[in-house]
């Protein structure tokens, strides 16, 4: 679970500087994409640790 939260925080910065510097927007769009899809996953493997 800790690992997860590293990688959303880390995603979320990468998005967060992308938007910040006008150059950089290739850099927000793979941050939010990642930070998507590492929420998705996480998501999953808790529901379905719980269910167990």
């Amino acid at each position: 679970m800790g690992l997860i939260v590293g990688l959303l925080i880390i995603w979320l910065i990468l998005a967060v500087l992308g938007f910040a510097v006008k150059g950089l927007f290739w850099l927000a769009i793979i941050g939010l994409v990642l930070f998507v899809a590492t929420g998705a996953i996480g998501w999953i493997r808790r529901r379905g640790s719980i269910k167990s």
